[in-house]
């Protein structure tokens, strides 16, 4: 039998944790499930994903500027070229593959800074290449979000109702692409795909007595948001160095994470401003690196989506500085949904009063997280079993399946 030709597809390789450890959780499932599939990436950072992956993998833009801010004439060329270049690219990947798998991201929401010829063309192209050519693509477990921006809005809505298979992270995530005119009625929710990811052997924290990890980005808002984007970060990093201070002045040992290469200036500013051999800072490659530290961690506080999913599924109790809906729904099905506090208002008196409450319910919060991450555990092994069913009919030799097709 001919190998099924599967591709990955989105943000991956450059430099956030969190979407590479989604791709790290796919791949785990192809390797067991589809050992015989030819797998290889179109995505942001090949050569990473290559290096670290083991996989081919090719540049998702054409223009290798893509990301830069094109001030001059001929970079706004450039850009605009790139975009029509990556039509005939992406076409052309996609028809080499049977299948085309989006793992996890908030692919479908715009909760930070997102231009709409920025990725959600780059995923329109994608879906409408898959109906094109009969490629089956899935987003999987993938964040939603309603989005004001129209263009935005219309290119995240017709690239989720051209993909052969949609589940979700959470269910206001397919009520988002509901509202936004998708029809949802055969999309499933399940955990993210980084509760599929394996966790440290720890039965207690193991680092020095009290620390505390946490886990710090470099926040300027949302879409909406880029009017007070300046007053915005400020107002977090402020609150967060209080933070910190509070707790050195108390003898805690505080850890800095980061989740993406961009928070490494919050990482300094907070060294910076809080000059004590008590603060020091995590150098993490991936969600494994993560999840070490904060299982030798008593307590976390942290505000990307992924550094929470990391404390979550090592059993350290969390406080979230949560930017988005995402992140109090996370925190719900975790069974921490008071422990919450906004990431554009961080109030650090607030937030310390929260941080006590948090610790003085540890013991019972991790009995609570052990059953919960048990429950996600097994949540994500239907996902897979129903994503075997949707995507890889021919190699089930006990039943033929039909593709569940999106409307």
């Amino acid at each position: 039998m001919t190998p099924v030709r599967v591709g990955v597809f989105g943000l991956l390789g450059s430099g956030n944790l969190g979407n590479d450890g989604s791709l790290e959780a796919v791949l785990g499932y192809l390797r067991a499930e589809h050992p015989a599939a030819v797998v290889d990436a179109l995505c942001g950072g090949p050569e990473t994903v290559t290096t670290r992956f083991g996989i081919p993998a090719t540049r998702l833009h054409w223009n290798r500027a893509e990301y830069r801010t094109a001030s001059r004439a001929g970079a706004i060329a450039a850009k605009g070229l790139g975009k029509v270049v990556d039509v005939f690219r992406t076409a052309a990947w996609v028809r080499r593959h049977d299948v085309v798998i989006v793992p996890g991201m908030g692919v479908l929401e715009a909760t930070l800074p997102l231009r709409p010829w920025g990725f959600p063309y780059s995923l329109f192209l994608l879906c409408a290449s898959g109906r094109l050519f009969g490629t089956r693509v899935a987003l999987v477990s993938v964040g939603a979000a309603t989005i004001g921006n129209r263009p935005t809005r219309a290119l995240v809505r017709w690239s989720a109702r051209l993909a052969a298979y949609r589940s979700y992270r959470d269910a206001q995530s397919r009520d988002a692409m509901r509202a936004m005119g998708v029809d949802t009625a055969r999309d499933e929710v399940y955990p993210d795909l980084a509760f599929s990811l394996p966790a440290p052997r720890t039965s207690a924290p193991s680092g020095p007595p009290s620390q505390v990890c946490v886990g710090v980005m470099d926040f300027h808002g949302g879409n909406d948001d880029r009017a007070r984007a300046d007053e915005i970060y400020g107002r977090y990093l402020d609150g967060t160095i209080r933070f910190v201070r509070t707790l050195v002045e108390e003898g805690r040992p505080v850890r800095l994470l980061t989740g993406d290469e961009c928070d490494a200036s919050v990482v300094a500013a907070i060294l910076d401003a809080v000059d004590s051999p008590l603060v020091t800072a995590a150098e993490t490659s991936s969600l494994a690196d993560l999840m070490k530290e904060m299982a030798a961690a008593d307590t976390v506080v942290a505000i990307r989506y992924h550094n929470l999913i990391c404390a979550l599924k090592t059993g350290t109790p969390v406080l979230a500085l949560s930017y988005a809906a995402k992140s109090d729904a996370l925190m719900a099905q975790m069974g921490l949904a008071a422990y919450c506090h906004p990431a554009r208002e961080v109030d650090a008196d607030r937030l310390l009063e929260q941080f006590r409450a948090l610790e003085q319910r540890s013991a019972e919060l991790r009995r609570t997280l052990t059953e919960r991450n048990q429950a996600a555990a097994q949540h994500l092994q239907h996902q897979f079993t129903a994503l075997t069913a949707a995507l890889f009919p021919a190699t089930d030799h006990t039943h033929a399946h039909t593709m569940r097709e999106a409307p």
